[in-house]
């Protein structure tokens, strides 16, 4: 009998620290953190809707809940010719038109940011929280989600979805086009928030360096959104999401048997930094940027073998080895 409550107690420890090693430090409880609900300003719809023949009277009356972006003297004859040819253009109609028939409705977007806020909160109590808008870029792709001060605008027509015409005849590659969706947009959002908290140093530096660096801004991603599917913050496809989880301890193994790890040789940087529709050094269904799926794995086990410190510390921790020692990385083969 006493065999029988030695391995039941044996099992509630094993048990408990299973638990423990398994637990997520990000999944923290932000009911508590009380943000402003997010309304998305709808500049995209709002703006169209003025009459070119009533030009100024228009901008006048939506002056103040745009000012961000139309500001003052909207009498000056050369701010309103630039703003009928904008209005005018066909190319903006369609993305507009796109934009309205897509996105009638926000609310689930607003319900997403408005969670990452709280996060943003919970981990940064003196953060601004930005008022956000939404825009027609007309096909400024790089900037998708911009942050200025307390300003976050979302260029709308940048998420119509992959199969959007305008997108190929622009001559996106097929691999960027698949992350215009309107899942994407939290995701951006919160890579743009970390962006302004921590802007990248690109001061020369190992693979190791640069791999750790890119970890911990994603790190901070999931910190911002942890709900949110990994394969989306990684801005992965499901399947190479999947190939990433089944492949890691491949990758760390051709990184350290190549003896890549210490290196400041650019081909390395390209090869597991640099985007694309895969890492053509693998397989065609490898995802891009395995680099930034290693750097984020040895700062979660280090996170999580190391509760006491804060996501401040992490950042301001700059020796990537010591990093990488106090994690104990080992992904398993």
């Amino acid at each position: 009998m006493k065999y029988r409550y030695l391995f039941i107690s044996l099992f509630i420890i094993l048990f408990a620290t299973s638990c423990n090693w398994r637990s997520d430090r990000l999944k923290v409880d932000v009911s508590k953190i009380s943000v402003p609900d997010v309304k998305i300003h709808r500049y995209d719809v709002d703006l169209f809707k003025i009459r070119i023949p009533d030009l100024q009277n228009g901008l006048e009356a939506i002056k103040n809940e745009y000012y961000f972006f139309l500001g003052t003297n909207l009498g000056d004859p050369k701010k309103l010719d630039e703003m009928s040819a904008y209005l005018e253009n066909p190319r903006n109609i369609d993305f507009h038109q796109a934009c309205v028939n897509q996105y009638k409705d926000l609310s689930d977007v607003e319900k997403g940011l408005t969670e990452t806020f709280r996060h943003l909160r919970y981990y940064f109590p003196d953060a601004k929280i930005p008022r956000v808008y939404s825009y027609i870029s007309g096909g400024d792709y790089p900037n998708s989600v911009q942050l200025a001060d307390s300003v976050m605008i979302i260029a709308l027509d940048n998420y119509l979805g992959k199969d959007f015409k305008p997108y190929f005849t622009d001559g996106l590659p097929a691999y960027k086009a698949e992350r215009m969706t309107k899942h994407h947009i939290v995701p951006d959002c919160a890579a743009a928030i970390i962006s302004s908290l921590y802007p990248e140093n690109p001061a020369s530096m190992t693979l190791l360096d640069a791999m750790v660096d890119a970890g911990k801004r994603l790190y901070l991603v999931e910190a911002m959104i942890p709900e949110v599917p990994g394969y989306l913050k990684m801005d992965y496809t499901e399947e190479q999401y999947e190939w990433a989880q089944k492949n890691e301890a491949h990758v760390w193994a051709a990184i350290i048997e190549n003896r890549m790890l210490y290196s400041t040789d650019g081909q390395y940087f390209r090869m597991f930094l640099s985007d694309g529709p895969c890492t053509m050094e693998f397989t065609k269904d490898s995802p891009p940027r395995l680099g930034e799926w290693i750097g984020v794995q040895i700062i979660r086990a280090w996170m999580q073998n190391n509760p006491g410190i804060t996501l401040q510390q992490m950042m301001q921790e700059k020796d990537s080895q010591k990093v990488l020692s106090k994690s104990g990385y080992k992904p398993k083969k």
